[in-house]
């Protein structure tokens, strides 16, 4: 086993991490190993500083490398935690300085627009549908969607159970809109797209199975081209306008934080500046004194 896959294995046991996250870190170590053409635990101090530069004159963004370089940083101080080195030689290395970067997000008359993109007396547009509207009414990570179990909706009370990062489980309240969504794909297209067979996710592929992350962000970006958003959107923006038009329209940050399933409370903070962003725009063009 290389050390790599001895390292993810631990931290995996250790932190429970997600597979994104895991492959994201092997990306990362492997793209160190590659620089170094040479063993990891070999590195040293002047070694990781040069590859740091080289980054940097790359025009690697700086975010990128902050993440990088936490990911290098992580896995050499897990190394001499376990006593397989010495001396950690990124001990003296510093990340870089960021700005508080606000998630990109979409007004409400725009997240309308892209819910009503999808050609609904199609089964995939009426599947895509009902995949969006849930999307942005419980404001979910594309990996929590599609692989979302058809067990784990209920209809009745109007709830879904979502497995998030490191396994954690959170009850998420479904919109009547979201749910007249997902009712109507179960009863019109779901058995279409299944054609006998077998598949436990709510939403499956043409091919009845656990469709990919990739396969249905392209199908966003395709609707934001159709709904006429000409800006960039990531496959966090339709989570982040979820927070922020909670905010916006008075929702209490804990009840968010809780729905995001963020552990800590922090990273829900940020919307707020979103959130007081927007209230200073409607305050400058309404106030008779803005």
């Amino acid at each position: 086993m290389s050390v790599i896959d001895q390292y993810l294995d631990e931290i995996w046991l250790e932190r429970g991490l997600s597979e994104n996250t895991l492959s994201a870190y092997r990306r990362d170590l492997q793209q160190l190993q590659r620089a170094l053409d040479g063993p990891l635990l070999d590195a040293s101090e002047a070694q990781l500083l040069t590859i740091v530069a080289e980054r940097f004159v790359s025009g690697y963004k700086t975010r990128s490398s902050a993440r990088w370089l936490s990911c290098v940083k992580g896995f050499y101080r897990h190394m001499v935690h376990k006593g397989r080195l010495v001396r950690d030689p990124s001990a003296h290395l510093e990340q870089p300085k960021l700005g508080r970067q606000l998630p990109g997000s979409l007004s409400e008359a725009q997240v309308r627009a892209l819910l009503a993109a999808p050609d609904v007396a199609t089964t995939l547009g009426l599947r895509d549908r009902a995949m969006l509207e849930l999307l942005y009414a419980c404001g979910l990570r594309i990996t929590e969607l599609v692989s979302l179990r058809a067990s784990a909706v209920n209809l009745r009370q109007g709830v879904v159970r979502i497995v998030g990062k490191g396994d954690k489980e959170r009850l998420v309240p479904v919109g009547q809109e979201a749910m007249r969504w997902i009712t109507r794909f179960l009863a019109e297209g779901r058995e279409g797209l299944l054609k006998g067979r077998d598949c436990v996710a709510l939403f499956p592929s043409q091919r009845a199975k656990t469709m990919t992350r990739q396969t249905f962000w392209h199908a966003v970006k395709r609707y934001a081209i159709l709904a006429g958003i000409d800006r960039p959107i990531s496959p966090h923006t339709l989570r982040h306008a979820f927070a922020t038009h909670l905010l916006n329209h008075g929702a209490d940050l804990r009840a968010v934080q809780m729905m995001l399933g963020h552990a800590d409370l922090s990273t829900t903070q940020i919307y707020t500046h979103i959130a007081q962003a927007r209230l200073k725009e409607l305050h400058t063009t309404h106030h008779p004194r803005g």
